[in-house]
C-alpha cells in the first residue's frame, strides 16, 4: 500500500508512523484512558485490511478516529480529533501580514523579483501587491483544495497567479480590436464612435489597451493590420481637402505629393502615440500594459500597401529607440513585437524582404521582434496564422457556427505548470513508478485547471464591460453570464511544465538532446499532450499544453526541490530548471540544431511554445541574423532572438562593455570605469531591466530577476 500526502505525493506506507501518532496521543491523556499496545496493533491491523492501492492520509486518520470510538476511548478520540483540526488550523492560518509588512519595508524580496514590469517600491505598486496578498492568502485558505495548496507550496505544481484568482477575471487574450474600431466601443460610459483618421485610431487603440489590461491579469495582443483601414481614410481625407482647398491650382502630382508628405507625418506621430503612451500609461494592476502587436504583411489584403508603411513606422520607431531620465535611447519594454515571416518577406527574393531586413536590424538593436513561421504554423493550426496571445500562449482551432476559424476575442481562462524534475527525483530511475506519479499528478493539474473554470463560471458580462459587453471578447447585454465563452473550447486552460533536461536526466542519465534521452523526452510530450486531449474530450473545455515563458517559475521550483532532495549533479546544483523543452544553456549547439532539435518538442506544445538562441554582437553580425531569420521560415514555428546589450550612461554608447584586466566595466567609447554609470541588460528569458553589483563588486553582474 502507499500513502497520499496532502501536497499530492505518495509515500510508500509505513505502520510505525501510526504506533507513534497514537503513542503521542496517549502520553496526552489520562492512564485510564489509553490504549494497550495490542489496541494499537488493532487499529492498525483495521487500516492494513482496508486497504487501497493508495490511500489517503486523511482517510487513514478517519479509520484512526473510528477504531478508537468502537473502543470506547472517546477522551483518546477527542485527543485526536483535536490535535488533527488543530494542524488544520495552522496549515491554514493567515500568512500575510509579514509579506505585506514587508512589502511596505521595500523588504519584499520575492515580490520584487517576480515580476519585471512592476516598481514594488512604487505606491501604486505596492496597492496592488497588497491586495494581491490578501488575495492569495484567502486562495490558500479557503478558496482552492487543500491537496491544491499543499501541492503548490511544495512545488509539485504552480498555481499561476494566484494573487488574482478571487476576482472573476482570465489570463490573457487576442482582443477583437478590428470590431471595436469598425463598431465602436464604450468606455466610462462614453460612446466612442469608428475613427475616421489614423491618429484618432491609434489613440482609441491604447485607450482599449489601458482598459483590457486593467480588467485581466495576463497578457494582451493586438494585429496592427486593422489600423491600415484608418490610414487609408487619412489618405482620402486628405485628397479630399487638396481637391477642395487648391482645385486646378496644383497638378495632380503637386497634390499627391503633399498628401503623401502629410501621410507620412501622421503615419509617424500615430505610431509614436501607441510606443509612448503603451510605456507611459499605468493600469490598474501597478504596471505598464503587457502588451504585444502582431506585424502580418497579406499581400491579398486590401489594405495591404497601408498595412506595410504602418510595419515599417513600427520597426523604424523601436530601432531608434526612447530616452530614458539622462536622454540615452535605450529600448523600451513595451509593446512586445511579433513578426511573420511568409512567401512575400521569408527573404527568398519577395516583394517585402527590404521589411524582414529592417525587423532584423531591429532586433540586432532592440531585441524585438520576435519570429513566426507562417509555413510552419499552418502545418499545426489547420491552414492558420494568428498571433500568440500576450504571455506567448496559442489559442486552439475554434469555428463559429457559420464554420469560420476565430481567434480574435479568444482568451485564456489560466494556467497551472507541472513541476517534471520533481517527479524524476522521486522515480529514482523506475519508469513504472515515473508514470505512476505523473499521472497522479496530471490529474492534480487538471483538478487545478477545473478550479479556474469553475471560478468564472456564473461571472456576469458587468464585471468588465470592455471585455464582454464592448467588444474586446463579446457584446453581451448587461447581466449575462460569460459561460458560452468559457466551454466548447473557445477559450483555452493552459497545462504548463518545467525542466524536461532535468526529467530525462534523472530518469535517463543523459540529457533529452541525446537519442535515448529525446525517446524518452518525447513519448512524455506526447503523454501530455494526449492527457490535455483526453481531459478536453471528457469535459468540452478548451485544454492545451503550453511551453511557459516561466521565466521566474524555472527557479522557484529548483529551490524547493534543492531544500527539499538535496544537491543532485546537473539537475539541483544550479539555481534553475531548464524553461520547458529547452536545450540546457551548457550544452553546445549551435542556432541551427537548436531549433532543428526544438522543433520537434514545438509540433506537440500547441498550446504555446517558443524558442531562442543567443547571438553575440548582433548588430555585426546581421548577415548571420539574417540566415538565421531564413532558416527559422522552413524550421521552426516561432523563435526569437536573445544578446548582451550593454550601454554607457556617461556618453551614450550601446554596443558590448567588457570587463578589463583589472576586472572593471570599461566602456570601449570613453573609458568610464563607474559602473554606477554603466547600464546592463541581458534577455534570454524576455527579461529587460537594470542590474546590479554584487555586494564584492567582482566580475559577476546579477540581475533584479535571476536569469542565466
Amino acid at each position: 500500500m502507499n500513502v497520499q500526502k496532502r501536497d499530492g505525493r505518495i509515500a510508500v506506507y509505513d505502520a510505525e508512523k501510526i504506533r507513534g501518532a497514537i503513542e503521542k496521543a496517549n502520553h496526552a491523556v489520562e492512564e485510564k484512558d489509553r490504549v494497550s499496545p495490542e489496541l494499537i496493533d488493532g487499529a492498525i491491523r483495521s487500516i492494513e485490511e482496508s486497504a487501497w492501492d493508495v490511500m489517503p492520509v486523511e482517510t487513514i486518520q478517519d479509520l484512526i478516529e473510528a477504531y478508537l470510538v468502537a473502543h470506547n476511548k472517546y477522551a483518546l478520540a477527542k485527543k485526536y480529533m483535536i490535535y488533527r483540526y488543530q494542524r488544520a488550523l495552522l496549515r491554514k492560518s493567515n500568512t500575510t501580514d509579514e509579506s505585506i509588512l514587508k512589502l511596505i519595508r521595500n523588504d519584499n524580496k520575492e515580490l520584487a523579483e517576480e515580476n519585471s514590469n512592476k516598481n514594488a517600491a512604487l505606491a501604486s505598486t505596492q496597492r496592488d501587491y497588497i491586495a494581491g496578498e490578501v488575495s492569495k492568502d484567502v486562495t490558500k485558505r479557503l478558496l482552492l483544495p487543500e491537496r491544491i495548496t499543499m501541492a503548490h507550496e511544495n512545488g509539485v505544481l504552480h498555481f499561476h497567479d494566484a494573487d488574482y484568482f478571487i476576482q472573476p477575471i482570465f489570463n490573457c487574450c487576442l482582443v477583437n480590436i478590428g470590431d471595436m474600431l469598425d463598431h465602436g466601443t464604450m468606455m466610462n460610459g462614453k460612446l466612442i464612435e469608428s475613427p475616421k483618421s489614423f491618429q484618432v485610431a491609434c489613440i482609441v487603440t491604447t485607450q482599449i489597451i489601458a482598459a483590457v489590461a486593467s480588467n485581466q491579469y495576463g497578457g494582451l495582443s493586438i494585429a496592427v493590420e486593422h489600423l491600415a483601414k484608418y490610414l487609408r481614410r487619412s489618405r482620402e481625407k486628405y485628397e479630399r481637402e487638396m481637391e477642395t482647398e487648391f482645385g486646378a491650382e496644383l497638378t495632380g502630382e503637386e497634390r499627391r505629393r503633399i498628401v503623401e508628405l502629410r501621410l507620412k507625418d501622421e503615419l509617424r506621430s500615430g505610431v509614436q502615440t501607441i510606443q509612448y503612451q503603451i510605456n507611459t500609461l499605468m493600469t490598474t494592476t501597478g504596471q505598464a500594459p503587457f502588451v504585444t502587436l502582431f506585424l502580418q504583411i497579406r499581400p491579398e489584403d486590401e489594405y495591404a500597401e497601408e498595412n506595410v508603411m504602418l510595419i515599417r513606422e513600427i520597426l523604424t520607431q523601436r530601432l531608434q529607440g526612447m530616452k530614458n531620465e539622462k536622454g540615452v535611447y535605450v529600448t523600451p519594454a513595451y509593446p512586445k513585437l511579433v513578426y511573420v515571416l511568409d512567401e512575400c518577406n521569408c527573404l527568398e527574393g519577395g516583394p517585402y524582404d527590404d521589411v524582414t531586413r529592417l525587423a532584423v536590424e531591429c532586433s540586432a538593436k532592440r531585441m524585438y521582434p520576435d519570429y513566426i513561421s507562417a509555413k510552419k504554423m499552418r502545418e499545426n493550426y489547420e491552414g492558420n496564422v494568428f498571433s500568440c496571445m500576450g504571455c506567448r500562449s496559442f489559442l486552439s482551432p475554434w469555428k463559429d457556427e457559420n464554420g469560420q476559424y476565430q481567434w480574435e476575442g479568444r482568451f485564456n481562462q489560466g494556467v497551472v505548470s507541472l513541476n517534471l524534475p520533481q517527479i524524476g527525483i522521486l522515480a529514482r530511475g523506475d519508469e513504472d513508478v515515473f508514470w505512476q506519479l505523473l499521472d497522479e499528478r496530471l490529474e492534480l493539474c487538471k483538478e487545478a485547471l477545473l478550479c479556474r473554470h469553475k471560478a468564472l463560471l456564473g461571472t456576469r458580462s458587468d464585471v468588465s464591460p470592455i471585455h464582454w459587453q464592448h467588444g474586446a471578447i463579446a457584446r453581451l447585454g448587461s447581466g449575462e453570464v460569460i459561460d458560452p465563452y468559457l466551454k466548447n473550447g473557445y477559450s483555452t486552460l493552459s497545462l504548463g511544465y518545467i525542466g524536461v533536461y532535468e526529467m530525462t536526466y534523472l530518469m535517463k542519465g543523459v540529457s533529452h538532446t541525446a537519442p535515448e534521452g529525446k525517446e524518452f523526452a518525447l513519448q512524455v510530450m506526447r503523454h501530455l499532450k494526449a492527457k490535455t486531449e483526453e481531459w478536453k474530450a471528457e469535459t468540452g473545455l478548451g485544454f492545451a499544453l503550453y511551453g511557459t515563458p516561466a521565466e521566474s517559475l524555472c527557479y522557484r521550483f529548483a529551490r524547493i526541490d534543492r531544500e527539499k532532495y538535496g544537491v543532485i549533479p546537473n539537475v539541483t546544483d544550479k539555481e534553475y530548471y531548464t524553461n520547458s523543452y529547452h536545450v540546457d544553456v551548457r550544452e553546445q549547439v549551435n542556432a541551427f540544431e537548436k531549433f532543428d532539435f526544438e522543433s520537434t518538442f514545438q509540433d506537440i506544445s500547441t498550446g504555446g511554445s517558443i524558442s531562442y538562441v543567443e547571438v553575440p554582437n548582433m548588430m555585426q553580425n546581421l548577415e548571420a541574423m539574417e540566415t538565421v531569420v531564413h532558416y527559422i521560415y522552413h524550421h521552426i514555428q516561432y523563435a526569437e532572438f536573445n544578446t548582451k546589450s550593454d550601454f554607457c550612461l556617461a556618453c551614450g554608447y550601446e554596443g558590448e562593455i567588457r570587463i578589463n584586466d583589472q576586472l572593471e566595466w570599461e566602456c570601449p567609447q570613453c573609458g568610464n570605469k563607474d559602473h554606477s554609470r554603466m547600464h546592463v541588460t541581458r534577455r534570454t528569458c524576455g527579461y529587460l531591466g537594470e542590474n546590479f553589483w554584487n555586494q564584492g563588486k567582482t566580475r559577476e553582474i546579477k540581475e533584479r530577476v535571476l536569469h542565466l
